[in-house]
């Protein structure tokens, strides 16, 4: 098959027909060229489609990053319970020095005095604890309530958070850890 009227054999007008579908490459290593970088941009879309197909694995992916974010949070709400419960420690015991000095000092008047100081600081501190409670799940909500209603043991257990924080920061210190 020879295409008489330009003098080319069959082969050769099978290559010019390919020249000029790849684009009119100017000869055969610009036409490898050409392919390879077809194939090079054909294997990245293909890897993008596959990506984008792979629901099982966007999904591990999205859970396990929601996992991550749980347990970040968790963290967070520990830390924050915690300190609330060192800010309630040290607010309740500097009311009771206060109210013990009054109450030495002046008797029955500061007494009701250091009365209306406690209702004052239970107030706040319940509606702090309705604050925070509000924004908690519904788990650790449910932990706040208990404390709420008990505040004598949560007390003793931040007292003992704190003994226990303050024993390792004592033992760091003394090993030389900062």
């Amino acid at each position: 098959m020879t295409d008489k009227g330009a003098g080319e054999t069959g082969g050769e007008a099978a290559k010019a027909k390919a020249a000029k579908a790849a684009g009119g490459a100017k000869g055969p290593e610009e036409l490898r060229r050409q392919i390879e970088q077809t194939r090079g941009e054909l294997g990245n879309t293909v890897a993008e489609l596959t990506g984008k197909a792979d629901m099982k694995g966007r999904a591990q992916a999205r859970a396990a990053d929601l996992k991550d974010k749980a347990g970040a949070m968790t963290v967070q709400l520990r830390s924050s319970a915690v300190q609330a419960g060192h800010a309630l420690q040290d607010r309740a015991s500097h009311a009771g020095h206060v109210v013990q000095d009054r109450a030495t000092q002046a008797g029955h008047a500061v007494q009701d005095r250091a009365t209306h100081a406690g209702h004052t600081v239970h107030d706040r501190a319940t509606h702090a604890g309705h604050t925070v409670e509000h924004g908690l799940p519904r788990p650790v909500r449910t932990a706040v309530q208990a404390g709420l209603r008990h505040p004598r043991p949560v007390l003793i257990v931040g007292a003992a958070v704190g003994a226990v924080v303050a024993t390792e920061v004592l033992r760091r210190r003394r090993h030389g850890h900062h």
